[in-house]
């Protein structure tokens, strides 16, 4: 693992863009570095205690007292700072000149630029964090929902890693127990009685593939709940998706077959981001260009989370009946919803007629009355959406979440291998063979975590932050 010698600096926030700039400065030298040019109303960098402010002048180089800004310099000494390191950070004034001479000051006394998120990586090679929370603190920052945050959060606190945290320590445990036994072959000692083995690796198993399963979800509160809009032509699709996002996003068009791609706008309901997507009318057509539009619907009816099927009450029931049957059987309702939405409202106020149509069609799924034109119903729908996401999330255990694919795929790996030792152990399978799948399924959990990995690894994941975390 690679060892940091030096001292680092870089802009932990925008410059010119607020009332202030805060530079941040770490590593071994980061003291020395800053009295040098700092000029303190009450001491120097290097005598004050940690978790304190000073107030002063930054000159700007050692050897020139002319002032460059006054200034706060925040205290942190190792190991209580973010990175473990002693560590500075100098609050100036939001100037894009002053920000940039100041860390051309900095520099030319003794530090250098940070690379992108090695303030993080720091942290995580003194074991402040995990590498999943250290991965967590980019998630925090690029949250543009509260649900997002919240399980960002979650995942920086900890709650995450701790639940990895158990299956790891019950998959040592059981490691331990059958490599213990190799070491007493010939006397053929079994230190672990088998059903009890079975049982914990069972539960090991279900946990890993449970925390697996969540990453659909996970994924999709992170970037936008992606809801599908469809149904046959000229039944309200786009007219729908300008009514929800309040702007006029597709063309409204009394011809069939005017929407011929996907069409998306984003919008955050309570917290949660919703990527509504208008797509082509559902039907035959000998149009090439129409044809491939209705295509690429049903590829978005199959990632989308929600689907939303429009049906027109003015037209029969049996075409609705048709539609919506040729839709849930492309649907995965263990990870989709369906909502069918009886739209135009506005032209229909026969009661008995609605009510007979609604019932020919409840069977398909949730049924909302709504009207894209004029707005009725609307209200609901979005109340709606919020809460079939909000029960979804409580499904979770505490809201743990996976909502990075690299997590994904070490958990997919993970389950793979217990899978297999699960297999090799019912089948009665020599005892160094089961602890061989242990062992893999041990190995892919900890790149998770940071327990395993390599430094071309930590480069790739941590050149994804901005320079100054």
């Amino acid at each position: 693992m690679m060892e940091f010698n030096d001292t680092i600096c870089a802009p932990a926030t925008v410059p010119g863009t607020g009332a202030i700039t805060v530079i941040r400065v770490s590593g071994p030298e980061a003291f020395p570095i800053v009295d040098r040019l700092f000029r303190g109303r009450r001491g120097k960098v290097c005598d004050a205690p940690g978790y304190s402010i000073l107030y002063g002048t930054i000159v700007e180089s050692e050897l020139e007292e002319r002032s460059l800004d006054e200034v706060l310099v925040s205290v942190f000494r190792a190991p209580n700072s973010y990175t473990g390191e002693d560590c500075v950070e100098i609050s100036c004034h939001a100037s894009s000149y002053i920000a940039a001479q100041l860390l051309d000051a900095l520099c030319r006394s003794g530090a250098r630029m940070a690379e992108p998120g090695e303030f993080t990586r720091r942290s995580f090679v003194n074991g402040k964090m995990d590498l999943a929370q250290a991965e967590a603190v980019a998630d925090v920052i690029s949250s543009s929902s509260s649900a997002a945050h919240r399980i960002a959060m979650t995942q920086l606190k900890g709650g995450y890693s701790q639940e990895l945290s158990e299956i790891r320590t019950a998959l040592v445990e059981l490691t331990s127990l059958l490599e213990l036994e190799l070491d007493f072959s010939e006397e053929e000692v079994e230190f672990a009685d088998r059903s009890r083995l079975r049982a914990l690796l069972v539960s090991a198993s279900g946990k890993v593939h449970r925390l697996s399963d969540t990453f659909r979800l996970g994924n999709a509160i992170k970037s936008g709940v992606p809801v599908a809009i469809v149904g046959e032509p000229n039944t309200g699709k786009s007219t729908l998706l300008n009514a929800l996002v309040g702007e006029e996003r597709a063309i409204v068009s009394d011809i069939a077959g005017t929407t011929r791609d996907s069409i998306e706008a984003s919008m955050v309901l309570d917290g949660i981001t919703f990527r509504f997507i208008d797509t082509a009318g559902l039907r035959e057509s000998s149009d090439w260009v129409e044809s491939k539009g209705i295509e690429r619907t049903l590829k978005m009816v199959g990632a989308a989370d929600i689907v939303l099927a429009l049906v027109d009450p003015t037209r029969s029931p049996a075409e609705a009946q048709q539609m919506l049957a040729s839709l849930t059987a492309r649907l995965d309702f263990s990870s989709q919803i369906l909502l069918v939405l009886v739209n135009k409202m506005d032209l229909n106020k026969n009661v008995k007629d609605i009510n007979n149509f609604v019932s020919s069609i409840d069977s398909y799924g949730d049924v909302v009355l709504i009207s894209a034109l004029s707005g009725d119903g609307l209200d609901e729908l979005r109340s709606t959406l919020v809460r079939l996401v909000e029960e979804r999330i409580s499904g979770t255990s505490d809201a743990v979440l996976v909502t990075n694919a690299r997590h994904h795929e070490a958990l997919r790996h993970t389950a793979e291998s217990l899978d297999t030792a699960l297999r090799a152990l019912d089948a009665g399978t020599p005892s160094d063979l089961v602890a061989q799948d242990l062992r893999a399924a041990l190995h892919y959990l900890g790149t998770i975590t940071g327990a395993v990995t390599t430094d071309e690894v930590l480069g790739e994941i941590f050149s994804r932050f901005c320079i100054g975390k």
